[in-house]
């Protein structure tokens, strides 16, 4: 099925940086993405992790996104490809735990489900200038975060980044929302991304591992 009207909008308005409208998103395919991944994990935090980075891969892979496509078939590959890369990392088989949608679809034959050509792997230059841009961007950041004295913003994408921690447990130790900590990953991942483009690369991959 493909994508109606209403989730066009929405898409529209996310690529946008309306942060109400990635909200929405999030709000409507949460509760189906987390019932998913949580029924091949058995563990409700890993599977809130997961889902989590389903929304930042999606964020990430918006500049090849074709809004003819079926979002939650699109939105469930990211999930199931998440689920693999977490799956791997436990040193367990993906197959062995998940072959199909809730639809009885194999996962490689759901709409969206190949992997994006942003997935294939670069030349060791080019990832070299990526990461060299990535490290420089966040340095820029993290000024201006300084200069305007947001070290709410600050503490919460240390966290997140380099001790890699959850939304959840980020928003308990801080005292803030989950909507707040999604907020300013999401917002971080946008300016970063801007930056990228104004260079001439592409992070289209950041959030995806």
């Amino acid at each position: 099925m493909a994508t109606t009207d209403a989730e066009a909008l929405l898409v529209r308005q996310v690529r946008a940086g309306d942060a109400s409208a990635w909200q929405q998103l999030i709000e409507r395919y949460e509760g189906r993405l987390l019932a998913f991944v949580d029924s091949r994990l058995r563990d409700r935090g890993a599977s809130e992790d997961v889902v989590q980075e389903t929304f930042v891969g999606f964020l990430t892979s918006l500049p090849h996104y074709d809004e003819k496509r079926d979002m939650e078939a699109y939105l469930f590959s990211i999930a199931a490809h998440k689920l693999t890369d977490h799956l791997r990392k436990q040193g367990r088989r993906p197959v062995d735990q998940f072959g199909s949608d809730d639809h009885g679809r194999p996962l490689d034959e759901v709409p969206g489900g190949g992997r994006p050509a942003s997935s294939i792997a670069r030349s060791d230059e080019r990832r070299k200038a990526e990461e060299r841009l990535l490290t420089e961007a966040l340095g820029q950041l993290v000024k201006e975060w300084q200069a305007r004295a947001d070290f709410d913003r600050l503490r919460c994408l240390e966290l997140l980044i380099v001790k890699g921690w959850a939304n959840k447990d980020v928003a308990k130790f801080l005292e803030i929302t989950e909507q707040a900590v999604a907020s300013y990953k999401f917002q971080t991942v946008g300016r970063l991304k801007d930056m990228a483009r104004r260079a001439g690369l592409s992070l289209d991959e950041l959030g995806a591992g």
